[in-house]
């Protein structure tokens, strides 16, 4: 079978990369191995956020304060979001150095690594303020793999997938994410009824049966095309992180800001609600758990199909979308969950998440990975999205302080306003997939179908 290969649209600015219009025919595998992967990293990297807001403010720090206990189980979240730059920097370097795949390997067994060590780290209880110390520490190191995660994964499956899919395809490994959610929230809930601190040591220690799957899995996927053809060609860059800085600094930015209304959106809607619902007595944890794992199991085919729908229609107004929506559900969020109904507390999770989250997350896997050229894309992509992650990772910490002094109203409103900064972000960002670039995908898919066709009859 003849493949036909040209410059993809949005794939490399230079025009040097050639990839087939079709995809490789490993497009599937790496798709659902990435997806996977990211899962795994998901389960233990979001596992320690639901830990944060039901049990650590008790297990690591002192008692006699629980809001203060519970402001420094959130900074303590927060460092592991403070540190996803440099793991997305060295991430991002070594992937546009040496490959995709041994930085997806080696941030899988860092991940699972010190995911385990959290399951077997002594209490405040135990061992006094060194158990805030030894959490710290093991946080720093999933925040280090996390950061170099993303990157490598959404670009493995971008420069597999054929030219019309890539916004499904990058979906797929996005799903990784809510699927991660579901089950590090599922194993929480199953663990509610274990005395003591197995309720939250039991969800960290099952990470080391997932690790050993996504290792094997991840070792037999293939290195990316577009990268092999740049080391073969010896146009691999001696210094992207450098390169991409000085030549794409404005794609950088635009970038960080449209992540920030989803991952920060995320920090509020999810991760500190989860607490104000205890705080306020308006759910219980196993209501609270069932309906985020409610969002996250509709999230695994709202993440894809958000995808999927940019490849139909672009990928900025999908993100328009999203961002609008954000910025309006603020306040009606907290009018939901003050209700303390179970079905209005459900539905305010489906909405913060399938919605306004999924939608931008669908669309950032195919959108970012465009901005950049392949020699860079790595380092581009990674840095932008990981530095969004320090705003998400202590806005749990910021939005508690407000709660504090001015309600429910503060948090509604912090909310709305990083959905007001994506919205910005997405009007200022270029389209990468508009009426051009997909006329042209479907016309050379079209003749790679003929050229396939006429070479069956030869």
């Amino acid at each position: 079978m003849t493949e036909q290969h040209a410059p993809a649209a949005g794939a490399d600015r230079s025009g040097s990369a050639r990839h087939p219009v079709q995809g490789t025919e490993a497009r599937k595998r790496v798709a659902v191995g990435s997806s996977i992967g990211a899962t795994i990293e998901t389960y233990d990297f979001i596992g320690f956020g639901t830990a944060a807001a039901l049990y650590f403010n008790d297990a690591f720090f002192p008692s006699s304060d629980p809001l203060s206990g519970t402001l420094l189980s959130f900074a303590t979240l927060g460092i592991g979001f403070a540190v996803r730059p440099l793991g997305g920097v060295v991430g991002g370097y070594l992937g546009d150095r040496i490959g995709r795949k041994p930085v997806l390997v080696a941030s899988l067994l860092l991940m699972g690594i010190a995911t385990v060590c959290i399951g077997l780290l002594p209490t405040y209880a135990q061992v006094g303020v060194w158990a805030g110390v030894l959490l710290v520490a093991v946080r720093i190191v999933q925040g280090l793999a996390f950061g170099a995660e993303w990157g490598g994964a959404i670009l493995m499956t971008f420069e597999h997938a054929p030219w019309r899919r890539k916004g499904l395809y990058t979906g797929i490994t996005q799903a990784g994410f809510p699927l991660g959610l579901l089950l590090a929230n599922a194993a929480f809930l199953l663990s509610v009824p274990l005395p003591g601190s197995w309720a939250w040591r039991v969800p960290f220690l099952l990470s080391a049966v997932l690790i050993v799957v996504g290792i094997v899995i991840r070792l037999k996927v293939e290195e990316s095309p577009e990268f092999t053809e740049l080391k073969e060609e010896g146009q691999v860059a001696k210094n992207p992180l450098k390169d991409v800085l000085r030549e794409d600094w404005r794609n950088v930015v635009r970038a960080f800001f449209l992540r920030v209304a989803e991952t920060a959106g995320y920090a509020v809607s999810v991760t500190f609600v989860l607490t104000y619902l205890s705080r306020e007595e308006l759910a219980d944890r196993t209501l609270s758990l069932t309906a985020l794992m409610t969002a996250a199991a509709l999230g695994i085919i709202a993440t894809t199909a958000w995808g999927a729908l940019t490849d139909r229609v672009g990928r900025r107004p999908v993100y328009l979308l999203g961002t609008a929506i954000t910025l309006l559900w603020g306040v009606p969020l907290f009018l939901l969950l003050n209700t303390g109904a179970a079905v209005a507390i459900v539905l305010a999770f489906v909405v913060s998440y399938a919605v306004c989250q999924n939608c931008l997350a669908g669309v950032q896997g195919a959108w970012f990975s465009e901005l950049f050229a392949t020699r860079t894309r790595t380092s581009g992509a990674s840095l932008a999205y990981q530095l969004s992650a320090v705003v998400s990772g202590f806005t749990p910490l910021i939005v508690t302080a407000l709660y504090a002094s001015t309600g429910w109203v503060g948090p509604a409103l912090l909310f709305s306003a990083y959905g007001l900064c994506g919205l910005l972000a997405a009007l200022l960002t270029r389209e990468t997939w508009g009426p051009a670039q997909r006329e042209h995908a479907a016309a050379a898919e079209a003749g790679a179908r003929a050229a396939a066709r006429a070479g069956s009859r030869v």
